[in-house]
């Protein structure tokens, strides 16, 4: 079982920004593709962005573009999502989870390791 563990979440007020942080081993940063999702109050879980394990390749949904950053920090063993311009649709749980897909996904049932989740929530 690998455990991914969640950070950074908050209220935050629109047009903030927030930087979420997932936390795994060495060895699943450098094995597994990490992706970021989020659900929100009555909606499904939605893919936000992915970065691949190898060479950082990073794919992001339309809603995010321009707005989320997805990197990695090796010397932490963490991969960080940088938000800005948050608006209140961006409000929900976060979560960051693992897949062994061979290329970057926001397919969720490519991913079978999942961690808690950090709450997210955008308003004045």
């Amino acid at each position: 079982q690998l455990e991914l563990v969640e950070s950074g979440g908050g209220l935050v007020q629109p047009g903030g920004s927030l930087r979420l942080s997932c936390a795994a081993s060495e060895r699943v940063l450098s094995t597994y593709n990490i992706g970021w999702f989020r659900q929100g109050p009555g909606k499904e879980r939605e893919g936000i962005s992915c970065i691949s394990p190898s060479d950082g390749g990073a794919i992001y949904a339309d809603s995010v573009k321009g707005r989320f950053t997805i990197s990695r920090d090796n010397a932490k063993n963490t991969v960080t999502l940088q938000m800005h311009s948050l608006e209140p649709q961006d409000s929900g749980v976060y979560y960051c989870a693992a897949s062994g897909w061979p290329k970057p996904t926001m397919d969720s049932t490519l991913y079978y390791f999942w961690g808690q989740g950090t709450q997210v929530t955008v308003s004045a």
